[in-house]
């Protein structure tokens, strides 16, 4: 016999519609796409949402790969066997085009939708976005080496899942990966050891250990390796145009702290055949491209996980009661939220900023090519900075019911510090930005004027962007040391300087207010929740609450 009746207990938070984030419409009207594009993107929004999708995601992430060296007759064959959910949500990505498919689609908005596509699918399970991340990253590296592109960049654009591993020219599509770092450096790649000899027909023979490779099943890796001339990319397929195995020796999948549906491995390269993309000693160089693109994804992905988690706390405190009322109605609970979402909006706005700047940039507009420059370096290193302090404080939101598996938040706090560490992290992106200024003046000259476009709109926003030049003015660039030192703070307010300017510009006044008011002026405290008075917490819990049921 039962013992008890549940009661004040929050609805499971299914069938809503991930594209009806203010935020998110807000972006959709700005971009005056096509109504065919935007019910593509609210398509998958609504099924991104779905109790269906969800599901698929919590079956991948509950049943994580499994390495398979050999095969029962002891033949090595270096596979990796996937849960069929994790096939259907790869299946849907590239479906709906959030890999490569942007690089061939002649829409002058394609890197947009994609974003906003990736950015409304991403939270129904994170790990099935890596190899759609780097597939997507891989082609303008590719293109650095015509005649490979030539032959797989049709094959990586295209619509159709096939993860049979097979020569790549047989397949219906393809999914392509990278393999760089190495133990001994990390991000210092230039620390690499792994050889690559040149051959008589062209190919080179790459010998080495790779520390992190992702997504080891897939088609074909951009690796990093020393050739005679130094550091040089090459691309490494699974399968050679014979149809026989490369080498490819995977010698573990990684126990990550994030993501279980996606595997990362650690790789053995012997004799293993590649073939160049581009000159001997330019790997880097050509790396830098696909690295940008990766680091586009970081932030969309931190912005869609504090989507997420605010819209789990802002649902879970509409329904909960505690000492005698509504969370959502005790101030101190709305001062959290709303603080939450002033968060989210931001980083979603600059994310998808950056991606309408991959549009002009990639339709030859050269001030957009600079101002993305820098605005993904100091946003990489700023926006998922902020993602697990962010994913700690709405988990809390929760109370005990969010520190337990079924809630999903869990998975939202241990995968947030991915964001801050993949391709490049804390110090390693903030230094970038640095570099980007070194080697490009001009970029900070395109910056300031585009958070100057919002002059005398907002004084907290003025009163930041004038203490922004005084900081800048009085670095002295013949003192690296300095230099290095005031990194972070230099870029992080020239992340927040930037994602104020858009507020201002694009975002709801509510927001912007909040945010300059905050971020900009340092009137807060160190952690969510301490908005001050006369803030308009209602709108922006408003925004941040799921529309579900009647109230869709």
């Amino acid at each position: 016999m039962p013992t008890h009746q549940v009661t004040n207990q929050v609805p499971p938070l299914v069938d809503v519609d991930a594209t009806d984030s203010p935020v998110i419409a807000g972006a959709l009207r700005r971009s005056r796409m096509d109504a065919s594009s935007v019910e593509e993107i609210r398509a998958l929004g609504r099924f991104a949402g779905s109790a269906e999708a969800l599901a698929l995601g919590d079956r991948a992430e509950a049943h994580p790969p499994v390495l398979k060296t050999h095969d029962r007759y002891g033949n090595r064959i270096d596979e990796v066997v996937y849960d069929p959910a994790y096939h259907q949500l790869m299946g849907h990505a590239v479906r709906h085009g959030l890999h490569a498919a942007p690089w061939m689609d002649p829409r002058p908005d394609a890197h947009l939708i994609r974003a906003l596509k990736f950015s409304v699918w991403s939270h129904v399970d994170a790990g099935h976005g890596c190899p759609i991340s780097m597939t997507y990253s891989v082609v303008p590296a590719l293109r650095a080496a015509p005649s490979l592109a030539s032959l797989y960049e049709p094959l990586l654009c295209a619509t159709r899942y096939d993860p049979e591993l097979r020569e790549p020219m047989t397949k219906r599509g393809l999914l392509a990966g990278m393999s760089m770092t190495e133990k001994q450096g990390g991000s210092d790649v230039r620390a690499n050891t792994t050889d690559a000899l040149p051959c008589s027909d062209g190919t080179y023979r790459i010998t080495g250990h790779k520390w992190f490779t992702s997504a080891p099943m897939s088609d074909l890796f951009l690796v990093l390796a020393q050739a005679p001339n130094g550091l040089s990319c090459f691309l490494v397929p699974r399968v050679l145009p014979d149809g026989t195995r490369n080498t490819f020796n995977l010698q573990r999948l990684k126990d990550k702290l994030g993501n279980r549906s996606n595997a990362s491995s650690e790789v053995e390269y012997d004799e293993t055949i590649g073939w160049p993309v581009g000159d001997e000693g330019r790997g880097v160089k050509i790396i830098v491209e696909m690295v940008n693109l990766t680091r586009l994804d970081c932030v969309l992905g931190t912005a869609t996980a504090m989507r997420t988690g605010v819209a789990q706390a802002a649902h879970h405190a509409a329904h909960r009661s505690a000492f005698g009322a509504r969370l959502n109605e005790q101030p101190l609970m709305r001062n959290v939220l709303a603080d939450l979402a002033v968060e989210a909006e931001a980083a979603t706005t600059v994310a998808l900023w950056l991606a309408h700047l991959t549009d002009r940039a990639v339709g030859g507009d050269d001030r957009s090519a600079l101002l993305r420059r820098i605005g993904l370096a100091v946003t990489k290193y700023h926006v998922c900075k902020r993602g697990p302090v962010h994913a700690a404080e709405a988990l809390e939101c929760l109370g005990g019911n969010g520190y337990v598996e079924e809630s999903r938040m869990p998975r939202l706090y241990r995968e947030a510090p991915l964001m801050s560490i993949w391709e490049g992290s804390g110090n390693v992106a903030a230094l970038d930005a640095l570099r980007a200024l070194a080697r490009q003046p001009e970029t900070l000259g395109v910056l300031l004027d585009e958070v100057k476009s919002a002059a005398g709109a907002d004084r907290h926003l003025d009163n930041a962007v004038a203490r922004l030049e005084r900081s800048l003015s009085g670095v002295d660039p013949a003192d690296p040391n300095a230099l290095q030192y005031s990194a972070r703070r230099i870029v992080g307010d020239m992340a927040a300087v930037l994602q104020g300017s858009l507020l201002v510009r694009f975002g709801h006044p509510a927001v912007a207010d909040a945010f300059t008011r905050t971020r900009l002026e340092g009137d807060r405290g160190d952690v969510f929740g301490t908005l001050p008075c006369h803030v308009d917490t209602r709108t922006l819990i408003d925004r941040a609450t799921p529309k579900t049921g009647a109230h869709r």
